[in-house]
């Protein structure tokens, strides 16, 4: 069976999932988009006094300055997960979480750590995808191909936005070693992210990606098995759930579709 026979019969796989669950996919996808910052919510909620202290003595704010933070953290991030999941309001749900990320990268000092600032901005870019999904598609008086306004449209380029955002959680799992096992793990990562990047072969990429965040979460991030008072546990708790949002993300690109720039909607004019 040569390459392109692999390629043909991994794609009809992939064809064959999405018409299995397309009814379910986008309410999975929303499901784990949303999951890092219920869990975040709830830490809110249960450390009360661990967070404000925290900002109190790093910021020098005060006692309700403090704890004003930790308010608007859990209502944004609950409400915001409520209106997601029940598909209410979704836009003016997601500019608050936008916030919410950018009010945590400032006051945790998340700016100043590359890793940390990719994988928040990846969260940003399933965020920009859940925006694309709510998005009407703009629809051109021509029938026929897609107009050049169709394909630059704000859905479009929103997809396009949150593609190449959720690649940057990939870039914080590269190894960089010598080994061949790390260096050939390297290589197919990062084809893989580039093909979800430009739309090529989109889905089956994008579902492949899906596949291996999901080795690597369970595998990694377990943190059910490190006890619950050490710092290790709370490590691994944020890094698993960041990581199941970033899956969300890439659930949404396999049910969307890459959008009108991409090479796949290129191939269909060629």
């Amino acid at each position: 069976m040569g390459h392109g026979d692999l390629m043909s019969r991994a794609e009809d796989l992939a064809d064959q999932f999405l018409r299995v669950s397309r009814r379910y996919l986008p309410h999975a996808a929303r499901l784990c988009l949303v999951s890092t910052f219920l869990e975040d919510s709830v830490r809110m909620w249960f450390h009360w006094s661990d967070q404000s202290g925290y900002i109190n003595s790093t910021w020098g704010c005060g006692g309700l300055l403090a704890n004003a933070f930790v308010l608007i953290n859990l209502l944004g991030q609950l409400g915001s997960c409520v209106l997601i999941l029940s598909r209410n309001f979704v836009e003016p749900a997601c500019c608050a979480l936008f916030g919410i990320i950018a009010l945590q990268m400032v006051a945790y000092s998340m700016l100043w750590d590359l890793r940390f600032l990719m994988r928040n901005l990846a969260l940003g870019g399933g965020l920009l995808l859940l925006l694309a999904e709510c998005r009407q598609e703009a629809r051109s008086v021509f029938a026929g191909v897609p107009s050049v306004a169709q394909r630059r449209s704000p859905k479009h380029l929103l997809q396009l936005g949150g593609r190449v955002l959720l690649i940057l959680m990939f870039m914080t799992l590269l190894h960089l070693e010598l080994s061949a096992l790390s260096v050939l793990k390297d290589l197919v990562g990062t084809a893989l992210v580039l093909l979800v990047a430009v739309g090529f072969k989109t889905k089956l990429a994008a579902l492949t990606l899906v596949a291996w965040l999901l080795c690597i979460n369970v595998t990694f991030n377990a943190f059910w098995t490190v006890p619950a008072y050490t710092a290790f546990h709370d490590f691994l708790k944020y890094d698993f759930f960041q990581t199941t949002s970033v899956i969300g993300g890439l659930l949404l690109v396999v049910a969307l579709g890459p959008g009108g720039v991409s090479v796949d909607e290129k191939k269909k004019e060629w």
